[in-house]
């Protein structure tokens, strides 16, 4: 039976005193410091990890990565939707970019993304399992490397996270409470999410099920709260569903196109295994971390402050989406891919810590926050091995290497020489186009891969009187690509050339065409 609100704050009072009054004699200061002053422990975590996780990548990056190369393409043009995602994670790193432009401004709030995940995670668990447990909960998952190696990409994935981990947080406290403040930031976490990313279906689905089949839950139906978190989310998303609409649906194109196809029946159950093996591996760092609270083997079991209701809640926010997924490929047949698990697993690691239940002693958070403290080291020195010794061993390409800065002098240089005006549109690749127009210090709009469709906030009309820079690097350097030609016809060849990588070896092949003005 879920708590009354009576009774609930009974339950909330008491998950602060963690430890069994048995047990208490042998509690060492540590525990006592963090229930004590828990928003510091956490709070010393959360610093070190924003930090480190920071500087590494703005330390580490020359040139942007793809994905911010992307949204420094989509970003500038303001559009309600796109051809490939919605548009929440591209205003972001466009408002970062206005205020502060300078890459590690993207690199800060990526990680602040993050931070604000954690902390709506251990808001999540500390009335269930107190300060300490809240905190543990929140290193298991950081063991996952969506939240640190990964997260600079400050990409849809990365977006999403604290939208997640809001609609967690929330929806387990309108159950709880039914506080109709909770169902309506429910309501707005799950249209930001959709905003961030179309893959919130996957958590939508499972809080839904749960709503209708737990005896407890149901009872909400007969509320309003339920209602009113769906009509604020349909609120939220209504100017993107519009947009959709208009646009025949046509985002949905790329996700399915990145998505593996069905080739047979065997593909129902080798796909979803598959990417269930992924996430398995993806979290052996999480596993090895929460392995402190079972080994050695507790001898007291800690009694949390959670109902059966409750541990069902948290067993649904935990492994609901994940399983979501799964099913859905089994169902499908389609092959997931595995970088989609960035917000399945939030709530994993207080799961663990209720599932687990061992009595939190100092020893035993000790030898968590030392297996956690492990893995962030070895995760760190791998970041800074990968963009900086092994570039001088293995001379693999690495995008963050691609010369940006001096194509982009290069070409714009090229084009004012050659027409006198400044360079207002690149046609290229998302890529090499994307890096152009990012470092270029006209700050030209991009026709991605030459294709209207993809760019229509472009009027053609103002491209061909304004002239374009066309650049490539995929394809023979000396002569146009086909998938230019069309919006290209005419277009002088240049002189190919080669760069150097801002970092290691290899070299970049330029190709380039100039799309002169067109004076009818």
């Amino acid at each position: 039976m879920s708590s009354t609100p009576e009774t609930a704050k009974v339950v909330r009072k008491s998950a602060v005193n963690l430890l069994p009054t048995t047990a208490s004699k042998g509690v060492f200061e540590s525990i006592a410091w963090i229930e004590r002053r828990p928003q510091t422990a956490f709070g010393a975590f959360l610093a070190l990890h924003f930090i480190v996780w920071t500087a590494l990548p703005a330390l580490l990056y020359a040139n942007l990565p793809l994905d911010l190369i992307e949204a420094l393409t989509y970003g500038p043009e303001w559009q309600l939707g796109s051809d490939k995602l919605p548009p929440l994670p591209w205003w972001l790193v466009e408002i970062m970019y206005r205020i502060f432009g300078t890459d590690i401004a993207y690199y800060a709030t990526a990680q602040a993304t993050v931070i604000i995940t954690f902390a709506l995670v251990f808001a999540t668990a500390r009335p269930l399992v107190g300060a300490a447990g809240a905190l543990l909960a929140v290193l298991i998952i950081d063991g996952l490397h969506y939240f640190q190696y990964t997260a600079a990409k400050l990409n849809h994935d990365v977006v999403q996270l604290p939208f997640w981990a809001l609609a967690g947080y929330a929806f387990h406290a309108a159950l709880k409470w039914q506080r109709l403040t909770d169902w309506l930031l429910l309501g707005l976490a799950v249209g930001g999410a959709l905003w961030a990313k179309y893959f919130v279906m996957l958590l939508v689905a499972p809080y839904a099920l749960f709503l209708l089949f737990d005896r407890d839950a149901r009872r909400s139906l007969a509320t309003p709260g339920p209602y009113l978190a769906v009509a604020v989310a349909v609120v939220v998303i209504a100017p993107n569903a519009v947009w959709l609409f208009q646009h025949d649906f046509s985002t949905f194109a790329y996700g399915e196109a990145r998505t593996s196809v069905v080739r047979g029946w065997f593909d129902h159950f080798v796909h979803p295994a598959t990417f269930a093996g992924s996430q398995i591996f993806f979290a052996i760092p999480s596993f090895f971390i929460a392995s402190a609270l079972l080994f050695p083997r507790p001898m007291v079991h800690q009694q949390f402050a959670a109902d059966a209701f409750h541990r069902r809640i948290v067993a649904l926010i935990a492994l609901g989406p994940g399983i979501s997924a799964i099913v859905l490929s089994a169902v499908s047949g389609r092959g997931a891919v595995a970088m989609w698990g960035y917000p399945l697993w939030l709530f994993l690691g207080l799961w663990i810590v209720m599932a687990t239940a061992p009595e939190l002693t100092a020893e035993r958070v000790n030898r968590v926050v030392a297996a956690w403290a492990f893995v962030f080291v070895v995760c760190a020195i791998a970041f800074v091995v990968n963009y900086s010794v092994l570039p001088l061993i293995d001379h693999r390409y690495r995008a963050v290497f691609y010369p940006g800065d001096t194509l982009a002098a290069a070409l714009t240089q090229r084009f004012h020489d050659a027409t006198g005006q400044k360079l207002s549109y690149v046609i290229g690749s998302m890529w090499d186009g994307g890096n152009l127009a990012h470092y270029s210090a006209d700050q030209p709009h991009v026709l991605i891969d030459g294709q209207p469709r993809r760019s229509p906030w472009i009027d053609l009309n103002d491209l061909r009187a304004k002239g374009a820079m066309v650049v490539w690097t995929e394809s023979d350097d000396k002569v146009l690509p086909p998938k230019f030609a069309a919006i290209a016809s005419g277009a002088e060849m240049g002189k190919p050339f080669e760069l150097p990588p801002r970092r290691g070896f290899g070299t970049t092949h330029v190709g380039w065409a100039i799309l002169k003005q067109q004076v009818n």
